[in-house]
């Protein structure tokens, strides 16, 4: 058995552990010596650098000319979500990079006390736990999965790993869904009731047309698992794609009903949400300002508790 120090992680955990409470009533003043536990959480970020030589895009269809913008660094994330008072944020690794996660670990690294990472590995590779698990140890916490339905109908025998891998080690699986894919989520998530299950972007409805009944009904029934969490995110891209993004309202107050806000987390999306006229201000501000059935409570939950939890715990 080890006997190393604890790590960063181990000590963050006993620490929340031993002053939850505290911590989670203090969300709302990040200021002062309790800034790093009390500021908000942005629970999914892309970065990537324009030094393709140090950092090499993956083979095609994946083109320079296809990132957009050319630079999204974490300096330039800061200088949009350090004004919010955001000071820990979960990063996702760019699809430019497919498997090669070094970009987004060095980043974790230079920036120890601010970043958590969600990784993309190949689930059909030999010893895909063995990857998970070197993952984890440099505090990568979750794994992105694509999950359209086609993607998710032909989930197979190296994804069963992965699902298997997470659960055991408690790290979460984050999907990208979309709504035609959420009965089958639901069937895996059945079959693997301790694994964590991040569903992003409220598994995209809304993005390609009007938010129907039917697929909200569909993302509500998924919390009858535990483990089960939403991200309210991208608000730039679904609904009327408006700011003050108003109109997502009732979709938010229908998953804080039926998952609680403990099981549910605000992201930006960046850089995409500061696109096209869209502001990093505005999508913290709809969970922070503007949604009065929001308790104090709900919003320390879904501004940081939630994902401190899944990601930094």
């Amino acid at each position: 058995m080890s006997t190393a120090p604890p790590n960063r992680r181990q000590f963050l955990a006993t620490s929340l552990s031993a002053t939850g409470a505290a911590l989670l009533s203090s969300c709302e003043s990040p200021h002062g010596a309790a800034k790093a536990k009390s500021g908000y959480i942005d629970a999914h970020v892309h970065v990537w650098t324009p030094d393709t030589k140090a950092y090499p895009l993956a083979p095609d269809p994946i083109l320079k000319r296809d990132m957009k913008p050319l630079s999204f660094t974490p300096e330039q994330l800061f200088a949009h979500c350090k004004p919010e008072g955001v000071n820990r944020i979960v990063l996702i690794q760019m699809s430019f990079y497919k498997y090669d996660n070094r970009y987004m670990l060095d980043m974790m690294e230079k920036y120890d006390d601010t970043f958590s990472g969600v990784a993309i590995v190949d689930e059909n590779a030999p010893n895909v736990c063995a990857t998970i698990k070197s993952l984890a140890k440099r505090d990568v916490r979750g794994f992105r999965i694509y999950a359209s339905h086609a993607q998710a109908a032909a989930w197979g025998e190296g994804m069963k790993q992965v699902w298997t891998c997470a659960g055991d080690h408690g790290l979460a699986v984050c999907l990208l869904a979309d709504p035609e894919s959420l009965p089958i989520v639901s069937q895996w998530c059945a079959q693997y009731p301790r694994t964590r299950v991040v569903i992003d972007h409220f598994a995209r409805i809304g993005m390609k047309g009007p938010i129907k009944q039917h697929d909200v009904d569909n993302l509500c029934r998924l919390a009858e698992f535990r483990h089960t969490h939403v991200k309210t995110s991208a608000f730039y891209a679904l609904g009327k794609r408006k700011a003050p993004y108003t109109d997502m309202a009732p979709l938010i107050r229908r998953l804080r009903d039926s998952y609680g806000a403990s099981r549910l987390m605000w992201a930006s999306d960046c850089p995409f949400q500061v696109q096209d006229g869209h502001t990093y201000h505005n999508s913290i501000a709809l969970i922070r300002d503007h949604l009065d059935f929001l308790t104090p409570e709900d919003k320390n939950w879904m501004l940081r508790g939630t994902a401190d939890k899944v990601f930094f715990s």
